[in-house]
């Protein structure tokens, strides 16, 4: 059974309201400075990628389990999407900017040589506690958001992007392949392994709480 995490758990988005205001100011700066946009391109950027702030915040907070650098990531990807407006004539702009985001978030994760860009889970470790929790157990404490959230920090980025880009924000296969530059049919076993693992994990949380 796939833990189920549809509406189980999501990040508050806190000082949403501040953020907002302090990327507008940032872009603004950026705009006066460079003199080139017209007032009108700005209005249009705003209206189109304000409103996926929210969105961009929680897949970058998700990558880096810290909030002050998703805050930097948010910011400095807004930067980077209002330089590139000019070129976007999709209608996408959720899965536009949220490319920028993880693009943004894994140059982060490179630079600081973060190791989850490579953990696997330890079989030997687990195995045991595992093997005595039954699913019907995993699937009830899978309601607790805070033992949630630890276990999806244990996962490998790429685990902890595909379930928030699936579950948090509910994004289709074809949506998800285009941000995370994949396959969507890497999407769907990617996918299907981050559940795996994320039971897994849950399983041995429980198994060393019981």
């Amino acid at each position: 059974m796939a833990v189920t995490i549809e509406a189980e758990y999501v990040f508050d988005a806190k000082d949403l309201e501040s953020r907002d205001k302090v990327v507008k100011f940032a872009v603004f700066q950026r705009h006066e400075e460079q003199g080139a946009a017209q007032e009108h391109e700005l209005a249009s950027f705003e209206a189109i990628m304000l409103p996926h702030m929210d969105a961009a915040h929680n897949l970058a907070r998700w990558l880096l389990r810290n909030e002050q650098d998703a805050q930097d990531v948010v910011q400095e990807a807004y930067l980077r999407a209002f330089k590139s407006f000019s070129g976007f004539h999709g209608s996408n702009g959720r899965a536009w900017l949220l490319t920028i985001v993880r693009n943004t978030s894994y140059t982060l994760l490179k630079k600081n040589r973060a190791a989850d860009l490579t953990t696997t889970f330890d079989e030997e470790i687990h195995a045991s506690d595992r093997e005595s929790v039954s699913p019907a157990a995993i699937l009830e404490h899978a309601e607790d958001a805070e033992l949630l959230k630890n276990a999806m920090n244990e996962l490998p980025a790429e685990f902890r992007e595909i379930l928030a880009l699936r579950h948090q924000e509910g994004l289709s296969y074809k949506e998800i392949a285009e941000i995370a530059q994949i396959p969507p049919g890497t999407v769907m076993s990617r996918l299907a392994r981050a559940r795996g693992k994320l039971k897994e994990y849950l399983a041995a949380r429980i198994g060393k709480d019981k």
